[in-house]
């Protein structure tokens, strides 16, 4: 059920003993909100530690270390996470069906968890959880609002995105104020690559595909480029945000290949293209400018399914 941000808090204040699960091929959005709510309910004197089914990026370690152990847990809460899926395969098998809370900022979210506090026009999930470690009476430390400020960055692209409102930018302020440190956050997370990520971005770009009269650019990732590059899925995210910063572009798509064989499909899309509704159909979904999905088949077979949907969409507006 959906609820309020009172009666979330109040679930916090009265539990004990916490997991806390971020979303697979975590970002900073769901990383630092998974810490800033452990810092916070730590400085209630309670346990919490945080889990993720993937590997994280050593440049989120500052946020930092997720439980690769299993643990026991009396409270399992999700945040910024749409769907169960999201959690990775083996996540989702074991957790699915016991998260008491989930926090997000995805309309589409799944309503699977016992208790959902969604606001869906936050820019950033982490703008939820600030607000709930002010309810909970919480002052931010340095600490904190390092986690909360790179939320907020991140998934604004730098406070570059559509998403971003006032109060996104209020609560970034405040974070400066707290002591998070933006400008090395920002280098970090927008103005340095590892080297083997130049790799695989280059191999990436340059195999992009355009379609459907250059409204749409595709770019493949597949594990040979892993291999090749010497980069994994940890480095991948950045690539997401490439074909649709091509004049003309209206959706941009970043086809990753998992080791299961299938992809995951990453969109973005500029105005007036709504890419949560395009991979809806494919049985994911997002935000209205970034969105995703999983899709199986042959690359061929995936691209055609993919193609096929942008232009149903395109077609219709």
């Amino acid at each position: 059920m959906v609820i309020n941000l009172e009666t979330a808090v109040e679930f916090l204040k009265s539990r004990d003993n916490f997991l806390i699960l971020t979303h697979s091929h975590p970002d900073g959005d769901t990383l630092g909100s998974a810490f800033a709510l452990k810092y916070a309910l730590e400085a209630l004197g309670k346990s919490a530690t945080v889990r993720c089914n993937d590997t994280i990026a050593k440049k989120f370690d500052y946020l930092g270390k997720v439980c690769e152990d299993e643990c026991a847990f009396d409270t399992l809460v999700a945040v910024d996470v749409a769907d169960t899926k999201l959690l990775g395969k083996d996540f989702e098998e074991k957790f699915a069906d016991r998260i008491e809370l989930c926090i997000d900022h995805h309309g589409s979210n799944r309503m699977f968890a016992e208790r959902t506090l969604l606001e869906a026009n936050a820019a950033a999930a982490c703008e939820i959880i600030l607000e709930v470690i002010h309810a909970l009476g919480v002052k931010p430390t340095k600490q904190i609002a390092d986690c909360i400020y790179t939320g907020i960055s991140t998934d604004t692209g730098c406070f570059r995105y559509s998403n971003v409102t006032p109060r996104t930018m209020r609560m970034a302020a405040e974070m400066i104020e707290c002591g998070a440190d933006n400008v090395t956050i920002n280098t970090v997370m927008f103005e340095t690559k590892t080297r083997t990520y130049v790799a695989l971005e280059k191999l990436a770009v340059g195999g992009m595909k355009m379609f459907l009269d250059g409204k749409c650019a595709l770019i493949t990732v597949t594990q040979e480029m892993y291999r090749q590059s010497g980069s994994d899925e940890s480095e991948v995210d950045a690539i997401a945000s490439l074909p649709r910063q091509i004049e003309g572009v209206l959706v941009g798509v970043t086809m990753r290949e998992r080791k299961d064989g299938s992809y995951k499909i990453s969109m973005r899309s500029n105005r007036p293209i709504n890419v949560s509704e395009i991979c809806a159909a494919m049985g994911g979904g997002g935000h209205p400018q970034a969105a995703g999905c999983q899709v199986g088949g042959t690359l061929e077979e995936a691209t055609e399914t993919v193609i096929d949907n942008v232009k149903k969409y395109i077609e219709k507006i």
